[in-house]
């Protein structure tokens, strides 16, 4: 794990997830390279992950990859107690009560858009919905 940090770090990633059979690897923030390798890839069984900031949505993402080990540079605290009620062991550099959205005027529309939501499903349906009215106000 820690090579998969120093890694994220050097390279300056937003994202590194490496499983059995690939690698992935991404400087997109927010939820984007998660939703991509979702897409692409399905899941990462037992895989391995380092990012830069995870939030509750970002949680809820890991989870529906399945990966089994993950750490953060920045976790929230709801992210956190999703991971926990989870199979996916956590490790972070900062625990935050809340991600902050990219102007630090109000919470991450993802952060908000996921605080109700109690399964992963549920939590992509809510991203899924928040971005589209992100992109057609």
């Amino acid at each position: 794990m820690n090579t998969l940090k120093e890694e994220l770090r050097s390279r300056e990633l937003t994202c590194l997830v490496i499983w059995e059979t690939g690698r992935f690897e991404s400087q997109k923030r927010g939820v984007a390279p998660l939703l991509e390798l979702l897409q692409t890839q399905g899941s990462c069984p037992n895989g391995k992950a380092a990012d830069k900031v995870v939030g509750r949505a970002t949680a809820f993402l890991y989870k529906l990859l399945q990966i089994k080990t993950l750490h953060a540079g920045v976790i929230s605290q709801g992210a956190l107690e999703v991971l926990q009620q989870s199979s996916i062991t956590v490790t972070y550099d900062t625990l935050v009560p809340g991600i902050r959205n990219r102007t630090d005027t109000g919470p991450c529309p993802m952060e908000a858009a996921t605080a109700d939501c109690t399964t992963p499903e549920e939590a992509l349906k809510a991203i899924r919905a928040t971005l589209d009215k992100l992109a057609n106000p």
